[in-house]
This record gives structure tokens, C-alpha cells and sequence, in this order.
């Protein structure tokens, strides 16, 4: 009896084992056959039935240096990354912004990535200059950084909206370098949603909102910078910026 039973123990559990290769099997197969459809339909001009089964079995045999070189990409990114926050750390902008380039390339959905070369890109611009026998225009080298600092907390945004770094620096950015304060407004104000201490974007925004003509939005900032902060020169300046304001509106 006992070694009937045994007998049947063994045999259930190779049934089982049988199972779950020919699961693995076919969910390995599908996998494949899905990856290989999906690498075929990003062809510019899609591609023929024949060649997804060639792209199936080109993966099923390649699978594991395929996963190696994904590990390795992103290890290759995080690397960059590392290497871009710290070129910035120590003001070194422009190399930065290289490295930032290629981490870009790893990882393309990164929002941090992008407020990053945005912070980067602002402080270049805001340094570059005109040297003599430089090519180009007068301040095309400055534009050409605004434009990509622009351009970069903008994607950042677009990726998380809520990432409240990118939208202070757009708005400084449209404030005092591209002179752009409406548009400042928005970001700026949401920002102050995400962070409602930060006393620096209130002066900013109380800026924007005072040079685009909304004298009484610039008060009630100024005010609330006088209620808030305990820094008495922040409190003066905020008191001087309010009586300026004032003066235009009663003056």
C-alpha cells in the first residue's frame, strides 16, 4: 500500500511539474510573440506576418543579453544622472548639461531629468556673453539656453504637474529674464498651491501680478509676505514693494 501510494505522489507531483513548464512555456511564448508585435508595429512602414515570428524567435533566443542590456541602459542612466547633479552642484552648468543630455537619452520620462537641465540651462544663459570674435548674433548663445531652460521645465511639467520645482523656475525664468510676467502668473501661483510658505515666489508672483497691472493681487501678496515671514528685511521690502503699489493706485 505504501509504495502504491508513494507511486502515485510521485506521479502527481511530475504532472504538476509538467504543468507548470508547459505554462511557463507558453506564457514565455506569448510574451515573446507580443514584444515582437509591438516591435513590428513601431516600423515606420509596419512589417510583414513572416517577420514577427523571425523577431519571436530572435528574442526567445537572445532574451536573457536583452535583459542584460536593459539593466545595463538604466544603470547607464542613473549614472548620468548622478554625474549631471553633481557638475551642478559644483556650478558647472554646461557640462552639466551634457551629462544631462545623455541621461535624457535613457530615460526620457524622468520629470526631475528636465527641471534639472531647465536649472541648468537658466544659469548658463544668465552668465553667457557676447565675447569678442564670438559667432553668431548679439545674444544668440544667451537665447538659445533661454529657449532650451524654457523648453525643459515645460516637458517637466508635462510629465508631472504637480512637480512644483519646474513651475517656480518657469516663472522666475518669465519674470525677470524673458520678460514675460503673464505668463509667469499661473505657474507661479500654482507653485504657491504646492509650497504656500515660500516667500521668495510670493515676492515673484507679487512682481508679475504689480508689472502686468494687477496693483491689488500685488498688495494682498505683500501683505501676506508682512504676516508670514519673520525676516526683518524681507518684511521691510515687502512693506516698501506694498507703498510703491499703493502710490500707483492712489497716487
Amino acid at each position: 500500500m505504501r509504495i502504491k501510494d508513494a507511486f502515485w505522489g510521485i506521479l502527481v507531483l511530475l504532472i504538476i511539474g509538467a504543468l507548470v513548464v508547459v505554462v511557463y512555456r507558453y506564457e514565455a511564448n506569448k510574451n515573446h510573440r507580443d514584444l515582437a508585435k509591438r516591435i513590428a508595429e513601431l516600423s515606420p512602414r509596419g512589417a510583414p506576418p513572416e517577420t514577427i515570428e523571425g523577431l519571436r524567435a530572435a528574442i526567445a533566443a537572445y532574451e536573457d543579453q536583452i535583459e542584460l542590456n536593459v539593466k545595463e541602459g538604466a544603470q547607464t542612466g542613473v549614472y548620468w544622472k548622478i554625474l549631471a547633479t553633481r557638475l551642478a552642484d559644483r556650478s558647472m552648468h554646461r557640462d552639466a548639461l551634457e551629462a544631462l543630455e545623455k541621461a535624457i537619452a535613457y530615460n526620457a520620462e524622468d520629470p526631475a531629468l528636465f527641471y534639472l537641465t531647465g536649472l541648468s540651462a537658466a544659469i548658463v544663459a544668465a552668465s553667457a556673453l557676447d565675447f569678442p570674435g564670438s559667432s553668431g548674433a548679439p545674444g544668440a548663445e544667451r537665447n538659445k539656453y533661454f529657449a532650451l531652460a524654457e523648453s525643459a521645465y515645460l516637458q517637466a511639467i508635462r510629465l508631472e504637474p504637480d512637480y512644483a520645482r519646474p513651475r517656480y523656475g518657469l516663472g522666475i525664468l518669465y519674470v525677470f529674464e524673458l520678460d514675460r510676467p503673464a505668463e509667469a502668473i499661473p505657474h507661479l501661483a500654482r507653485y504657491l498651491e504646492l509650497m504656500s510658505t515660500d516667500i521668495n515666489a510670493m515676492f515673484a508672483l507679487a512682481r508679475a501680478y504689480y508689472v502686468t497691472g494687477n496693483n491689488a493681487a500685488a498688495v494682498e501678496l505683500y501683505d501676506r509676505i508682512i504676516s508670514r515671514t519673520k525676516d526683518q528685511t524681507q518684511k521691510a521690502e515687502a512693506q516698501k514693494n506694498k507703498e510703491t503699489v499703493l502710490g500707483q493706485l492712489y497716487g
